[in-house]
């Protein structure tokens, strides 16, 4: 009597399970190493995308903090201060440091709030970004602006416009804001002065994309007084080193 088995069958399958389990694996490694390369290569396009759109996002918190000061731009004259010295027979113009500093520390709180309101999902204070997309969410989550790119808005390829995976895209502000006073004089006239005096406000943010983070710096200046500055017209006026003077201004004596 023969008995008949099913030996070749069991060969043919485990040698097709041999194999699935050899090309299933590699099938998974090739396509993670696929993605990671293409991510590899477009992380600096979507990057340097995402540090322009996170300028322009900053600078329209901070504008609305500039908006939203209680003190409009002084004249120049009312914070200047003349200061003689009747040792020299002299006057010393400086400006007054005490209303500069209320405007620094109303700037600072005020820019701070925005951001903070910004960072927890305050869409009010954020501009609108065409076909992008904020995530409120996930902004009262993890405190930062988070908004989504489409991946063929962010290569910039015509052919796919808006589709493909949205890249998702957060900052946040690191440190505090700090602010410096500049000064631009210009020489108007006879013994004159334009006079600008700004605050530039600057605040450090980190940029979060898959696979790379960078910081950048947001900067924007706002002016604290504008105006001209008018001196006493001398009695002789040179211009340059020429020599004899070549005005002469007659001063009369009034009683």
């Amino acid at each position: 009597m023969r008995f008949y088995t099913n030996q070749k069958k069991t060969r043919k399958t485990r040698h097709a399970t041999n194999w699935l389990r050899f090309i299933i694996p590699t099938i998974i490694v090739a396509v993670a190493l696929f993605f990671y390369t293409v991510n590899k290569q477009l992380t600096p396009i979507y990057t340097n995308y995402a540090e322009i759109q996170t300028q322009k996002i900053a600078s329209h918190v901070i504008s609305q903090a500039i908006q939203a000061r209680s003190s409009s731009v002084y004249d120049i004259n009312e914070i200047i201060e003349n200061v003689p010295d009747e040792t020299r027979d002299t006057v010393t113009t400086k400006f007054n440091a005490e209303i500069i500093q209320q405007v620094m520390a109303e700037m600072h709180q005020l820019v701070e709030d925005h951001l903070e309101r910004a960072e927890g999902g305050d869409l009010d204070m954020l501009p609108p970004l065409g076909d992008l997309e904020y995530n409120p969410e996930m902004m009262q989550k993890e405190q930062g602006i988070v908004f989504f790119v489409p991946l063929g808005q962010a290569t910039n390829i015509p052919l796919i416009g808006n589709l493909g995976p949205k890249i998702p895209i957060r900052f946040h502000v690191v440190g505090e804001v700090h602010a410096t006073v500049e000064n631009n004089i210009v020489e108007f006239g006879i013994n004159n002065a334009y006079v600008e005096l700004n605050l530039v406000l600057q605040v450090n943010v980190q940029i979060i994309v898959p696979l790379a983070t960078s910081k950048s710096v947001v900067e924007q200046k706002m002016p604290v007084a504008i105006g001209l500055i008018r001196g006493k017209v001398p009695q002789i006026y040179s211009k340059g080193d020429q020599m004899p003077a070549q005005v002469e201004v007659p001063l009369e004596d009034y009683e």
